[in-house]
């Protein structure tokens, strides 16, 4: 078997998903001559073809696209091993850097900084809030905090916590709509997107047809504009957890509702970075805060039980496999 011109991988991996010489050598910074040339010694070392040539583009073949498949985990292998390498190498005073939703960023995970310098003091939180959905490796992050199904291609992904769904308005509105049940939101100034408030009066056994008065890519900006009296809004529990226990906003109706398409949390990351200390430190302090969190929520609400939080229940389990054992 012919050896791999190691050198040539980037170049192919690049030029394959981007099916373009020329736009591949842009992004990798090179001439257009010089990626050429890396896939004909590619091509020339293996002794086969791994592209179409179809005029100014070029396609992967069956070869290309079984080769692609092998160098792509190999670079991230490669990808992961020199981040980790890198980590390892940086000694104290580490920088843990983390991109997340902005909506988590504001709403849930700034205002328990404090906590985490306290318990970390010696690891720095760099928090990149973006709706973007960020490449880890490529712009350098160590971790991420994403909203969704899954799978991340290459990443370790570990579920954080499910959110549902919950009508939430200002203190004034609040006090207007006392007692007046769930049909009495749909007269209300409804901020948000359509097809998520007709989820919801759907699951509330109401028909009515949604013309919000304002819609926001971000959770948080909803949020905001609820507590300064715009509207009513459909808000994720745990980031409203806070402002329902201070009193900013309160909870217009016991009915909850999943999330259509991103039910739950995730903390993703490289798995080379499993055990790298600054990333089990945050692994475990995002647990222990999400606990506190869910039971701080689970106490506002009305009949609340707080052995129902999954940690709670996780021990009960453990200690009625326990007594078993002991019989």
């Amino acid at each position: 078997m012919p050896r791999l011109p190691l050198h040539t991988l980037p170049a192919f991996r690049t030029a394959a998903r981007l099916a373009n010489l020329r736009a591949a050598a842009q992004e990798l910074h090179l001439t257009h001559s010089a990626v050429s040339q890396q896939i004909r010694v590619l091509e020339q070392q293996l002794g086969f073809a791994v592209f179409e040539r179809r005029g100014r583009r070029i396609v992967l073949n069956g070869a290309g696209k079984a080769l692609l498949a092998s160098v792509e985990t190999a670079l991230s292998m490669l990808d992961d091993g020199m981040q980790a390498a890198a980590a390892a190498a940086t000694g104290s005073g580490q920088t843990l850097r983390v991109t997340a939703l902005p909506s988590f960023a504001q709403r849930w995970l700034l205002p328990r900084m404090g906590r985490w310098h306290a318990r970390h003091p010696d690891i720095a939180l760099e928090i990149d809030a973006s709706q973007n959905l960020v490449d880890l490796q490529r712009d350098g992050f160590h971790a991420g905090v994403r909203s969704g199904r899954g799978p991340w291609a290459g990443l370790k992904a570990e579920p954080l916590i499910d959110s549902p769904l919950i009508v939430v308005g200002s203190p004034a509105t609040a006090r207007r709509l006392l007692g007046q049940g769930d049909a009495a939101l749909a007269n209300e100034a409804l901020i948000g997107d359509v097809p998520v408030w007709q989820h919801w009066f759907a699951a509330a056994g109401l028909k009515v047809k949604v013309r919000p008065v304002a819609d926001f890519n971000d959770g948080g900006l909803m949020m905001q504009a609820a507590e300064h009296g715009l509207g009513i809004t459909l808000a994720r529990e745990v980031l409203a957890a806070d402002a329902l226990a201070d009193g900013r906003l309160v909870r217009l109706s016991p009915l909850t509702v999943a999330v259509l398409d991103s039910p739950g949390y995730y903390l993703v990351y490289p798995p080379s970075l499993r055990e790298w200390p600054p990333l089990v430190a945050l692994r475990r302090w995002l647990f222990d805060e999400l606990e506190q969190a869910q039971r701080q929520w689970i106490a506002l609400r009305p009949g609340a039980d707080l052995a129902q939080t999954p940690r709670a229940r996780s021990r009960k389990m453990a200690a009625n496999r326990g007594r078993k054992r002991a019989r």
